[in-house]
């Protein structure tokens, strides 16, 4: 990873990602949470995301990767499992898929998928999760 790069994320992770991993928590905004352990370290770490899909509906949800497939939740999750928030209820993440752009540029939908067309964003994974009952967020 370049220098540029891994400074950015850095600042990212120091300044915008305290504030939407509160939204993610209290199941507001856009944002879902990504909770996973990490492949060295064995600590856990929650990482905010927009994802689409409906869970409940379809039993997945649909990731852009904007940073491309080396982060480290990404890294992580397909490792070692992991666990989504996502409005409030808490699923477990089953399987991960490559799919198409087409493909998760649809489930974004409407100006979502219009903003990700504009940013050239073509990578997306497919979670496939289970409600985990009971669960706090």
């Amino acid at each position: 990873m370049g220098r540029f790069k891994k400074a950015y994320l850095d600042l990212l992770n120091r300044t915008l990602n305290p504030l939407t991993l509160r939204a993610a928590k209290r199941g507001r905004g856009p944002f879902s949470l990504v909770r996973h352990v990490g492949r060295k370290s064995g600590r856990t770490f929650e990482t905010p995301l927009i994802l689409a899909g409906d869970p409940l509906g379809g039993g997945f949800l649909v990731a852009e990767l904007t940073y491309g497939d080396q982060v480290n939740w990404y890294r992580n999750v397909v490792a070692g499992g992991g666990q989504i928030v996502h409005r409030g209820r808490t699923y477990r993440i089953v399987s991960v898929e490559t799919i198409p752009a087409e493909e998760g540029l649809r489930a974004f939908g409407g100006p979502r998928s219009a903003i990700l067309r504009l940013l050239r964003r073509h990578d997306f994974r497919r979670l496939d999760v289970e409600l985990v009952p009971d669960a706090a967020p």
